[in-house]
């Protein structure tokens, strides 16, 4: 955790006096302890990257002049490049021939859940809130598709590819999801082949958007 939010930073995903959301929070969009954030935390206080401000609109802000993130920090991710991309590669696949299925088997109550997810995704004020939305509409999405081997696959392909995700600026987000509420009306006009493309195209672009493409980019 300490190093996802150390890696946002140097990239310019979170931005001086930005508010990081609570550890619960922080936790469980991110599928990880209380305890691990709460500790990550504590380290980036120690080492200036962030600070604590106590009151009413207080909490844990970036610092207004961090620090710059040691090599260290983030050699871990960046070693991993090769195999983030392979995962990108799977999962795009495989979401790509789950929405068609999608297209054709979704249900009326499949529809509703994800555009209540897209809305959800809409008003979300941080990455934190936005992820845990975001999660939960690709995993409908499966279940759509009315084939539970190839949706538990999605599952584990993707909750492995959710280890290296990073914190994100929020109105990146909100573009993202623009593509979402694009997929639920092929969906809904049960337009097999639109909604496979727009799916794959979804996941393929964690290609450039995703720190791995952040981080090669000038």
């Amino acid at each position: 955790m300490r190093a996802r939010i150390s890696l946002a930073v140097q990239l310019g995903m979170l931005q001086p006096g930005q508010r990081l959301p609570s550890p619960s929070e922080t936790a469980h969009a991110f599928e990880v302890g209380e305890i691990t954030v709460r500790r990550a935390y504590s380290a980036l206080v120690d080492e200036g990257l962030v600070v604590r401000r106590r009151g009413h609109t207080g909490g844990t802000f970036i610092a207004d002049v961090p620090p710059a993130a040691s090599a260290a920090d983030t050699e871990a991710y960046r070693a991993d490049a090769d195999h983030v991309h392979g995962l990108i590669d799977q999962r795009a696949t495989l979401e790509a021939g789950l929405a068609a299925r999608a297209s054709a088997n979704r249900s009326g109550a499949h529809l509703a859940t994800m555009t209540s997810l897209v809305d959800r995704m809409r008003l979300a004020t941080d990455w934190a809130e936005y992820r845990e939305a975001d999660a939960a509409f690709h995993a409908e999405l499966a279940a759509a598709s009315g084939l539970p081997a190839a949706a538990a696959l999605h599952h584990r392909i993707s909750h492995e590819l959710y280890a290296y995700f990073i914190p994100y600026r929020i109105d990146l987000l909100h573009a993202s999801n623009e593509q979402h509420a694009v997929l639920v009306e092929a969906l809904s006009n049960q337009n097999a082949g639109e909604s496979s493309r727009l799916a794959f195209e979804h996941v393929a672009h964690l290609h450039d958007s995703m720190y791995v493409g952040l981080a090669s980019k000038p």
